[in-house]
This record gives structure tokens, sequence and C-alpha cells, in this order.
């Protein structure tokens, strides 16, 4: 065992998460692309999966044991993630890319980018999962 796995510096943060996919080719194409945006580095590849960290925090992509059941984030289960911008210049950025991209689309387009009550981008992204990036009040 990697004595290195559990940091107690980091108690209470995210230690990782894991995505299961129906399409592996097409979730490693988006998550790939977007991690990297947030300086994720790629940490693990094999035949069914993949993984990238950043610091103490990594995410997984995988495939799906059973894809009989898509996802469905408004069902019981993950709703969404969300994550920290630098600015609003890279919220804003992302959004550019993702309204290019085919396998994604923009949330509540009428509402952007204050769809909650904050500057954000909401998006769904390959297979419904629903992200936001957060950018910083001013």
């Amino acid at each position: 065992m990697d004595p290195d796995h559990a940091d107690p510096d980091y108690a209470g943060h995210l230690h990782h998460v894991e995505l299961c996919t129906a399409d592996l080719a097409a979730s490693v194409d988006f998550w790939g692309w977007f991690l990297d945006e947030f300086g994720y580095e790629r940490k693990n590849e094999w035949n069914s999966g993949r993984s990238w960290s950043n610091g103490p925090t990594y995410i997984v992509v995988k495939e799906a044991g059973n894809s009989d059941h898509p996802f469905d984030r408004l069902a019981s289960g993950l709703n969404h993630l969300e994550f920290h911008a630098e600015s609003r210049e890279q919220v804003n950025k992302l959004t550019t890319d993702i309204r290019e991209r085919a396998d994604s689309r923009v949330l509540y387009e009428d509402q952007h980018p204050y769809a909650g009550d904050y500057y954000a981008l909401y998006c769904e992204v390959p297979e419904g999962i629903k992200i936001e990036i957060v950018g910083p009040n001013e």
C-alpha cells in the first residue's frame, strides 16, 4: 500500500472522484481536455480507464460495468461537479470552448453567466453530467 495515499494535511478535502462511462473514448476526450484547463496531469492509464491528478485530488473515468442504467442528474445520486475558476476570463474561455464542442452544451443560456447567484458556467458534458465552473466575485 502506498504510504502517501492519504495526507492528513488535507483532511476533509476531496480525495478523488470516479466517473463511470459507457463510451470511454468520448469521455476521455472531453475530460482530458477539460481537466487540462485546470492544471490536472495524466496520472494513470489502463484498458478500461484513465485518471488525472491535481495536487492531492484525482479524477478517474472508467468504463461502466453496466451501461443499461444511463446517468440521470435529476435522479437520486450525483447532481453535478463544481470547479473553481482562476478568473472570470477563464469562465468566459471555457464557455466559448464548450459552445464549440459537439459533445457538450451550455445550460441556462438565457441566464448565462448568472444562472445562479454568482458568475459561472453551467454545462452538460458527455453522458449528461452537469459541471459548473465558478468565477471570482470580481
